[in-house]
């Protein structure tokens, strides 16, 4: 055979594999992925990152119309019928014996009144104020009442569904613990969210519904917190276990501004007492002398002219020394 036939036939065959080696080298030894990663590091931080963006975009799109969802529901909230504040007083009535429980308060008022001073002014004004001063009075009171323990025992609650899904349980054998162990008033307010469950509502509307019954900042904190998770995810038992340590230090802060605003409180009390008690000891001594106040015109004058400052001075330092954590 012709050695420049052979020659020739091995060059050929030398720059096949050449070409072969150049062409396929790269894909076989994963250059090519190694490339293309480094152009991904190499590219500017916006092109990386878009990904991570877009999906950030998505989640806080999420999270400002939950915000925006339970807005929307407080605000709807703002006007109270007369069975939401009977039903956050955590009372079992309804309207029919708050109107005659109203009414027999107005008349016993109003009859005790007449009696005592003989004269119709002062029994009209009892009706006014038994009919309706003392009822919505009572509301109030005991709304604010069962609102503060709540409150002291809702951190409580907190922590046993925090400890209890860090424990492997499920959310909702967490609230059934709390609603059959917890203190009242929440053992109830947990049992209505539990029973709201069986009837088929979502876990975070039948939450979102303990705002209406105990219209707090830890409940509504609560609510928002649930409404958040059920949407977008993440740790619940992390999240629930500072959401616990926030209405902590919020009541110890109360406390503390209690405690130093305590002498500002008895200073106005005694300040608001003075006028009356110093009225009702020179009565007892010196009657006639007192009695000019109502029964000369420019006495009665200055009794409405003291009692209307002396009610501003009150209100003045009851705003003074109220503070809203």
């Amino acid at each position: 055979m012709d050695l420049s036939f052979i020659a020739i036939v091995a060059l050929a065959t030398v720059a096949a594999g050449g070409v072969t080696y150049a062409l396929f080298y790269p894909l076989l030894s994963g250059e090519a992925r190694a490339e293309k990663r480094r152009k991904e590091f190499a590219s500017p931080v916006a092109a990386r990152s878009f990904d991570r963006e877009a999906q950030a975009k998505a989640k806080r799109g999420q999270i400002a119309q939950s915000l925006k969802d339970i807005e929307n529901r407080e605000n709807a909230r703002n006007k109270l019928t007369l069975e939401q504040r009977i039903s956050q007083a955590g009372l079992s009535w309804d309207r029919r014996k708050f109107y005659i429980v109203s009414a027999a308060l107005s008349l016993g008022t109003g009859l005790l009144l007449y009696v005592l001073s003989g004269g119709p002014v002062l029994g009209g004004a009892g009706l006014l104020i038994g009919g309706f001063g003392v009822p919505f009075w009572f509301l109030q009171h005991s709304r604010n009442r069962r609102l503060k323990k709540f409150g002291n025992e809702f951190p409580n609650a907190i922590d046993v569904i925090t400890r209890g899904i860090k424990a492997g349980l499920p959310l909702n054998d967490c609230l059934r613990i709390v609603a059959t162990e917890a203190a009242e008033p929440v053992k109830t307010e947990f049992r209505l969210i539990i029973e709201s469950q069986t009837l088929g509502l979502p876990l975070s509307d039948a939450v979102a519904k303990l705002y209406e019954r105990m219209p707090c900042a830890e409940s509504n904190f609560f609510g928002i917190v649930l409404a958040i998770q059920q949407k977008t995810g993440g740790n619940l038992s992390e999240t629930l276990g500072n959401l616990s340590k926030v209405i902590r230090e919020r009541r110890k802060m109360r406390d503390k501004i209690n405690a130093v605003s305590m002498e500002a409180k008895a200073s106005a009390g005694i300040i608001a007492c003075l006028p009356p008690a110093v009225a009702i000891m020179v009565y007892l001594t010196s009657p006639r002398y007192i009695e000019l106040l109502w029964i000369t015109q420019t006495g009665k004058f200055a009794l409405v002219a003291s009692a209307i400052w002396m009610l501003m001075g009150v209100l003045v330092m009851r705003k003074m020394i109220n503070f809203n954590i």
